[in-house]
């Protein structure tokens, strides 16, 4: 049975490890929707850059031939998926929109098959071993809310989550939920220095846009130490810790570090209303206020 329009909703966060073989780390996507609609999942979220080990580490010419066009192979495989389950499937993938045009992008898959839309990540880092503005431009359709079968959700992406107002813009578009897919870890040779610091901070700042904007936040993230796509260095260890929290940063269900892990969540958005009712954020911002936010920096 599916949910009431503006009812519950079941979701599902997807986080599993990945190989070097495109082709294995799509089915492996495929079995773990499976096994989320398995347990009631309704809208199911794939971590950034599902299909492939996360090849921003270096910056490698080649690997620009893992790009893939809208429709393509990965919505041609989840599109009929979605349809069989009867499911919304946010899938991120390495879009390649023209010759040398690339994004970090999301599509939408509603639980028809049909392509809900499109998310391009906004914000791209250019860190030791993410090296993201080497392989995609930037996100040029805003920020973007989604109406699905089961609920609007809105759909950012890692580096994104860092940054208040995009959680802001996307929660004033109507979401229900703000979804995550994510890519992060440790490097291995600060871990033990700067490891838990960097773990807690990623939590805080999403349970954070959570409070601020009353909503359910959604973020799943890749496990497992990836290494074989470098030619020097030792790779990210990506920290899992895939989380689902309530509209009042509450923790409601979090993966391990270490483990493939499916999680499947309710979410109600009655609790939406309520949260804002008494903590009513919304009503209280002083829009005429705000206008220097657009500035880069206030001297």
């Amino acid at each position: 049975m599916g949910a009431t329009p503006g009812g519950k909703f079941r979701v599902g966060l997807v986080q599993m490890s990945c190989s070097p073989d495109v082709a294995a780390n799509r089915d492996k996507a495929v079995a773990r929707i499976r096994q989320a609609a398995g347990k009631g999942a309704q809208v199911i979220c794939l971590q950034e850059l599902f299909t492939a080990q996360y090849f921003c580490q270096e910056e490698d010419f080649s690997r620009h031939d893992l790009a893939e066009p809208v429709p393509g192979p990965s919505t041609e495989a989840l599109a009929p998926l979605a349809r069989e389950l009867d499911v919304v499937i946010v899938a991120p993938i390495f879009e390649r929109r023209a010759k040398g045009v690339h994004h970090n992008s999301a599509v939408v898959i509603d639980a028809d098959g049909s392509a809900a839309g499109i998310y391009r990540k906004m914000h791209i880092p250019d860190d030791p071993h993410y090296y993201e503005k080497y392989y995609f431009v930037p996100g040029d359709l805003g920020f973007k809310t989604f109406q699905t079968k089961y609920a609007n959700i809105g759909v950012l992406i890692c580096w994104d989550q860092w940054f208040p107002e995009a959680a802001r813009l996307t929660a004033l578009r109507g979401a229900d939920i703000l979804f995550y897919p994510t890519a992060i870890g440790w490097h291995p040779d600060e871990k033990n220095s700067e490891g838990a610091r960097q773990r807690e901070a990623w939590i805080t700042v999403q349970r954070g846009h959570a409070v601020a904007n009353g909503i359910y936040v959604a973020a799943a993230n890749r496990v497992g130490l990836e290494r074989e796509m470098t030619a020097t260095g030792a790779g990210i260890e990506f920290w899992g810790s895939s989380f689902v929290c309530g509209p009042q940063g509450e923790m409601i269900e979090q993966a391990s570090a270490k483990k493939e892990e499916t999680l499947v969540v309710e979410c109600d958005p009655a609790r939406v209303e309520f949260v804002r009712r008494n903590w009513p954020f919304f009503r209280d911002r002083r829009i005429d206020a705000y206008g220097d936010i657009t500035r880069r920096w206030i001297d």
